[in-house]
């Protein structure tokens, strides 16, 4: 078990029950008593997500003068948004019109309208949908003008790139489009690919109808590809393009035999299609960091690519040094992507590579004042080394009385102290949109003082040209942590840029996974640790207790430092996937490799960003705590392949 990044806003929150008392019911339920109104509250939250529609009425009775009306309101509608009358729903969004949790049932209501094909209602919500976050709402919005005689073509191409959102909604766009000869069939099997790429089944079968195969073929493809590899491309694209997509869900467990079968049926596909199926290959191999994956890469020339297939060509091709193909995956990556800093720090690298300094200075200046992990990077790249920028002036109590009155700001408050984050976050979201960067540093400085540190450092963030790092990058608990870290000779700036990005400062994180404290402890790791130095007397109650939970963190962060030759890009990756998996990644090298390269090419998402922002952190830490700039390259240094074997740590 090994300590897992917090996911902010997902744990629930339990109700506190006192007592629960039997009675006869039709149903023989048992009704909970609760102690407090806020326990009703939580309870009523959880049979609306729940979709339970008379349970949520029957709490939301008891709460007739509730602090919050506009969400008991709302977790009552919530389970009956698609039976409730037009009349009761309108009622709500007018009674809090501009409010956060308006916008929210809006949202579900634009839902359920698209499903039914109400296009005249939703066309008359849609536009008073204020945040137009869902990408299911979206693909609903290019259906209705889709039936309205529009064309979206270009609309749809560039929203279609995640399948996880799809659902019915943007399933149902790419068969519209088909059938309406806006989507060619290179777009329709390029979703295909797409969806078969992330898995969901579900989707492909509601496209199989448009794909002129059967949903059975397509569905073996995906779940039983040798057979389907086994018979051979047959006649005619469909039938090819069922064997493109085999290939790529066979090489997830055994690219050889995909590679085999590629090679052989060869003959028989065009240069397209054999670029095509190396692609198919070439991104699963990737995710495994195998050295044959940079060959395969190479033969992938023209073939349209998705977004994890454009940027792991250029992850690769880093990780072999070769800067040529770099250059060239960059280069043919869709606009929006290329922006990208990471792209953009790339780029400029890959040019410097080629000696062609005058095109890569502008491309680190376009991104060096960006307080990013490439931004920084890029700064270096620039002959500059990683400085605090000038503090803004200290905002008055004149400039933090108004978000003392904040009606958004005030629930915030409340949910934080019910433990309901997802709710807290997004009220505390839903007033920063209205704010300039004065009034996000007041925002920060009152959050600072209701001891809400990780609103206080999102809310500092958020600003571009006045910056109060203080804000941004604090270190509470300052006696404790330097005891902890002088007394093992391990960075504090380096612990506190963990802590930042583990925990953000709430004391009573935990995750799905039951990391908890400041430093996301597992249970197996805090009671491994607390053998390992004496701990003697250690229960799991004491992990969230500030001075043990620092105790335990940093003495594991410095063995996972120590198992892992003290390179802090290692021992950071495996503090968060684990130091097995930070050993596997590091023996696949061919050669030494930059630590940025090492954090850029790392196979999961969560630990490829963590490694990079809890590495930036640190080194702005180091630049506060010493009052000079600090290096991030120094910081992440190189990392040297190495045999895998297993870590005895946990």
């Amino acid at each position: 078990m090994f300590p897992v990044k917090w996911i902010a806003g997902i744990a629930l929150a339990a109700a506190s029950v006192v007592l629960v008392v039997p009675v006869a019911e039709a149903k023989k339920r048992a009704v909970a008593v609760y102690a407090t109104d806020d326990d009703v509250f939580v309870a009523l939250r959880e049979a609306a997500r729940n979709g339970d529609a008379a349970r949520a009425e029957e709490l939301a009775s008891r709460l007739g003068n509730y602090a919050i009306p506009s969400y008991v309101e709302y977790f009552r509608l919530r389970p009956r948004i698609n039976s409730a009358p037009e009349q009761e729903i309108r009622g709500f969004l007018s009674r809090w019109e501009g409010t956060a949790i308006a916008d929210r049932l809006r949202n579900d209501w634009l839902l359920e309208l698209g499903r039914a094909r109400n296009w005249a209602l939703f066309d008359e919500q849609y536009p008073q949908f204020v945040l137009n976050d869902d990408t299911q709402v979206k693909c609903y919005a290019l259906l209705s003008k889709v039936e309205k005689g529009q064309n979206v073509a270009d609309e749809a191409r560039a929203l279609l790139v995640a399948p996880q959102n799809y659902g019915e909604a943007c399933a149902s766009l790419i068969s519209t489009l088909v059938q309406n000869n806006q989507f060619t069939a290179d777009d329709l099997w390029a979703q295909v690919r797409l969806v078969a790429e992330s898995g969901f089944g579900g989707t492909i079968r509601r496209i199989a109808p448009v794909t002129e195969v059967s949903e059975k073929l397509l569905m073996q493809a995906l779940d039983k590809p040798d057979a389907v590899l086994a018979n051979g491309p047959g006649n005619g694209r469909p039938s090819h393009e069922v064997f493109l997509v085999a290939l790529g869900r066979s090489a997830k467990n055994n690219p050889d035999h995909a590679v085999k079968a590629l090679v052989a049926a060869s003959d028989r596909l065009s240069e397209r299609e054999r670029a095509l199926g190396w692609a198919q290959i070439a991104l699963p191999t990737s995710f495994k960091l195998a050295p044959d994956a940079v060959v395969y890469w190479h033969r992938t020339e023209g073939a349209p690519l998705s977004i994890d297939g454009y940027q792991w060509k250029a992850r690769i091709a880093l990780r072999a040094g070769e800067w040529k193909l770099v250059k060239s995956a960059i280069e043919s990556m869709p606009a929006s992507l290329r922006k990208d800093p990471a792209w953009v720090y790339w780029l400029g690298r890959a040019q410097l590579a080629e000696g062609s300094k005058e095109e890569a200075q502008p491309l680190f200046q376009s991104i060096a004042n960006q307080t990013n992990f490439y931004g920084q990077l890029a700064l270096e790249e620039l002959d500059q080394k990683i400085a605090i920028p000038p503090r803004a002036q200290p905002v008055t109590a004149e400039e933090i009385a108004p978000m003392a009155d904040n009606q958004g700001f005030r629930r915030a408050l409340k949910f934080f102290d019910l433990n309901m984050r997802f709710e807290g976050y997004r009220e505390w979201n839903w007033e920063l949109r209205k704010m300039n960067e004065r009034q996000h540093l007041a925002a920060a400085e009152f959050a600072r003082q209701k001891n809400v540190l990780d609103r206080m450092v999102n809310t500092s963030d958020r600003t571009k040209t006045e910056f109060d790092f203080t804000q941004r990058f604090p270190s509470p608990f300052r006696d404790v942590m330097v005891a902890a870290t002088q007394k093992l000779g391990l960075d504090m700036a380096w612990v506190y840029g963990l802590i930042r990005q583990e925990s953000r400062f709430i004391m009573t994180a935990r995750s799905q996974v039951g990391a908890s404290g400041l430093m996301q402890i597992m249970p197996g790791t805090a009671r491994f640790v607390a053998r390992k130095i004496g701990m003697g007397d250690y229960s799991h109650g004491q992990v969230n207790d500030i001075n043990t939970n620092i105790t335990l963190g940093t003495n594991y962060l410095n063995m996972v430092l120590h198992d892992l030759d003290d390179s802090e890009a290692l021992a950071t990756a495996a503090y968060n996937a684990g130091p097995s998996r930070s050993r596997a990644w590091r023996s696949t090298l061919t050669r030494a490799v930059e630590g940025a390269i090492f954090a850029e090419s790392i196979p999961f998402n969560e630990t490829r960003d963590y490694v990079k922002k809890v590495l930036s952190n640190a080194t702005y830490y180091a630049a506060l705590f010493e009052s000079k700039p600090q290096s991030l390259k120094a910081r992440l240094g190189m990392v040297a392949p190495k045999g895998f074997s297993a870590s005895d740590l946990p």
